[in-house]
């Protein structure tokens, strides 16, 4: 068998399962378990194969992100590389999130895995992959690759201990059974993401059109119809006036961020305050706790010093700068964030707007001697567009109920990645069976 390992000893399952179950080891179930393709920079180039490397898979389901590189089909001939193909399960080998693993849907492109990534193959008759996924999610199978990894500054899992895995194998339909379960949970979190993505967007877009490029004033000023409502359109002035950044619209004005905006920088109290019990409110560093809008949950304090309110905007301000979150509840921050809030009160105005200021933050991260980091005194020192309040107001109606919709979608994300984290461990293991879910689904989606 391709890619079998050296060793015949199996890593036995930390818990029983049902007597109907079998309990094989991985590879006796799989076409191959192998390493991915050891490509180097020089053989990198060309459009023919995306090479995917853990920084492309992230967190979520299947491929996520990241900068793509690429393949010839030469150079995938000449090194012998191997294809991913619909059904592959691919496994993080290092480093963090080292054993993580993702089963591949229908590509929308040729693709090979670095060598960072390991590929099984299964026997579709026997297992299922998306089954085989799960497992290697659980809990229990990421405590056992845990206490595998090799290294000193690097942890990775060898492939052959990945091969001499055993596995939970219940029929064929009882596996595709728990992976549609499981499935429709990930797919109703996927479809939240997207659309939340969507409405970010759509408010970012409106966002710029109002207040970096000018677009209402701009076609007011050239006697063309602004494409608004009577009542939107005439917020706008129909001409331009110099400033010290360029032409912005007649009547507003130039200031600085601590000008236009309430800043609190952040504070960290001493150490021993901090802990994970939820005693006092939740504490919140930096990137480390931000999500794809708000952040989660980690650390309380029992002796905060400075706070955010719900709806302000939070900002990291040491390395990395500029990463930006919404606090979704009174929360307290350290010396790594700080909060923002538009004068005007503006949730989404503050939002979309310390958004804009991506690329200023940027040269903060890359100015720093040792780390990057961005003061108040940097805050007052960054020069913005001062719109009319007016304005403000109008986007705040048109973009609020978004973000409204943004906020409801991460809460019902987080409610059934807390149902699908509690349901996977029992479902793989066989202390839950299927007909006992009977109605969950039903009721959480």
């Amino acid at each position: 068998m391709a890619g079998e390992a050296s060793t015949t000893d199996v890593i036995d399952l930390p818990f029983d399962v049902p007597e109907d179950w079998g309990t094989p080891r991985l590879s006796t179930s799989c076409e191959f378990v192998r390493d991915g393709d050891w490509i180097e920079s020089k053989d990198q180039g060309g459009d023919d194969y995306r090479l995917l490397q853990i920084s492309n898979i992230g967190t979520g389901r299947f491929i996520e992100t990241g900068n793509y590189r690429w393949i010839t089909q030469e150079t995938f001939q000449r090194l012998n590389c191997t294809e991913i193909l619909p059904g592959d399960v691919l496994v993080a080998r290092m480093p963090e999130p080292t054993g993580r693993a993702w089963c591949v849907p229908e590509p929308p492109w040729r693709a090979v895995t670095a060598v960072d990534v390991a590929i099984i193959r299964t026997r579709n008759t026997e297992l299922d992959p998306r089954f085989l996924a799960y497992f290697l999610n659980s809990p229990a199978c990421l405590g056992i690759v845990q206490s595998l990894t090799t290294g000193t500054t690097r942890l990775r899992i060898r492939r052959a201990d990945i091969a001499r895995l055993q596995i939970p194998l219940p029929s064929v339909d009882e596996q595709r059974a728990i992976a549609h379960i499981l499935g429709t949970l990930d797919d109703k979190i996927e479809l939240n993401r997207r659309m939340n993505e969507t409405l970010e967007a759509i408010a970012r877009a409106l966002f710029k059109s109002w207040f970096v490029d000018f677009d209402p004033v701009r076609a007011k000023t050239e006697g063309r119809d602004p494409g608004l409502p009577a009542h939107l359109a005439d917020l706008f002035p129909d001409s331009f006036e110099d400033s010290e950044l360029g032409e912005i619209p007649r009547g507003w004005r130039v200031g600085s961020v601590d000008d236009a905006f309430d800043l609190t920088m952040g504070q960290s109290p001493p150490g021993d305050t901090y802990n994970e019990i939820g005693s006092g409110p939740p504490f919140f560093q930096g990137r480390a706790d931000f999500g794809f809008r708000f952040p989660t949950r980690r650390v309380y304090c029992t002796a905060p010093t400075r706070f955010a309110n719900a709806g302000d905007t939070l900002v990291s301000v040491r390395a990395p700068v500029g990463d930006i979150n919404m606090a979704v509840e009174r929360c307290a921050i350290g010396r790594g964030v700080a909060a923002i809030r538009h004068k005007t009160g503006g949730r989404s105005f503050t939002f979309y707007s310390m958004r804009s200021f991506e690329e200023a933050f940027a040269g903060f991260e890359a100015d720093g001697t040792v780390f990057g980091s961005i003061s108040k005194k940097d805050f007052h020192n960054l020069a913005t567009v001062v719109p009319n309040p007016a304005v403000v107001r109008a986007l705040e109606k048109i973009v609020g109920p978004f973000d409204d919709k943004i906020e409801g979608c991460e809460h019902e994300s987080r409610t059934l990645v807390a149902l699908r984290d509690s349901l996977l461990p029992k479902l793989i293991s066989g202390e839950l069976r299927v007909p006992d879910t009977e109605g969950i689904l039903e009721a959480a989606v």
